[in-house]
C-alpha cells in the first residue's frame, strides 16, 4: 500500500513537470513529446507495476518494470506524433494553417478565408491542395482517427451557422476521403459558432473564430 500511494503521488508530480525542463543554465525550455511521452509512460508503468503486483512481495520490482514497459511505449508514440506534426508543416504550403502538437492529438487549423468564399462550402483551389497533402500524411501514419469540424462567428442566425459549418466540414472531409483516406478514419462535425477561439466583439475575432480544425487522433 505504501508503495501504491508513492506512486500515485509521483504521478501527479511528475505530469506536471512533463511539459518543460530546465537546462544547464537554470532555464526552462520546452520537452519534446518524445521526452514527454516517455515521462508519462514511465509514471503510469510504474504505478500499474505496483497496484497489480501478484505476489505482494515485489512491488518496488513490478513497479521498475512497469516504468521501463511504460517509458518504451510512451517514447514511441511520442516520436512519431513529432515525426507526424514535422512532416505536416513541411507538406502544406500556405503558412496561415497552424499545426499544433497536443501530445496525444494533433491540431491542424485552417482559416475560412483560405478554405471558402464567403457563406460557400465549396472548397477553394489552392486550399484543395494543402487538404491533398494532409490526406497524404495521414495515410503515410494510418494509426488514426481525423475528426473534421467546422466552425464560424456569430454572425447571423445560430441555425444557419449550425449548417454551414456542417457543410463546410463535410466537404473538407470529402477531400481527405477522395484522396485515399479511409473512410472509416473520418468523422465532419459542424459546431456552428458555439466554439470560439476569439470575441465576436472585433473583426479579427471573428475571422479568427470562422475555421475548420482537423483533429488526429492516434489509435495505437
Amino acid at each position: 500500500m505504501k508503495t501504491r500511494t508513492i506512486a500515485l503521488a509521483a504521478t501527479a508530480s511528475l505530469i506536471g513537470l512533463a511539459g518543460c525542463t530546465t537546462d544547464p543554465y537554470g532555464n526552462q525550455t520546452q520537452m519534446s513529446r518524445t521526452q514527454q511521452g516517455a515521462i508519462a509512460g514511465a509514471v503510469i508503468g510504474g504505478v500499474l507495476g505496483a497496484t497489480r503486483d501478484s505476489d505482494k512481495n515485489s512491488q518496488g520490482k513490478d513497479a521498475i518494470k512497469g516504468a521501463i514497459v511504460g517509458a518504451a511505449a510512451g517514447a514511441v508514440a511520442g516520436n512519431i506524433m513529432d515525426a507526424q506534426a514535422a512532416a505536416l508543416q513541411q507538406s502544406v504550403s500556405n503558412p496561415n494553417i497552424r499545426i499544433i502538437n497536443h501530445g496525444s492529438y494533433l491540431q491542424v487549423i485552417m482559416p475560412e478565408g483560405i478554405l471558402f468564399a464567403t457563406d460557400s462550402a465549396a472548397v477553394s483551389g489552392p486550399a484543395q491542395n494543402d487538404l491533398y497533402a494532409v490526406a497524404r500524411n495521414l495515410n503515410q501514419y494510418p494509426n488514426s482517427r481525423v475528426e473534421v469540424v467546422g466552425h464560424t462567428d456569430n454572425t447571423g442566425r445560430s441555425a444557419y451557422n449550425q449548417d454551414l459549418s456542417q457543410r463546410r466540414a463535410q466537404s473538407v472531409a470529402g477531400i481527405l476521403t477522395a484522396a485515399g483516406v479511409n473512410g472509416n478514419r473520418v468523422v465532419a462535425v459542424g459546431r456552428g459558432e458555439t466554439q470560439p477561439i476569439a470575441s465576436n466583439d472585433t473583426v479579427q475575432g471573428r475571422a479568427s473564430n470562422r475555421r475548420v480544425e482537423i483533429l488526429i487522433r492516434p489509435t495505437q
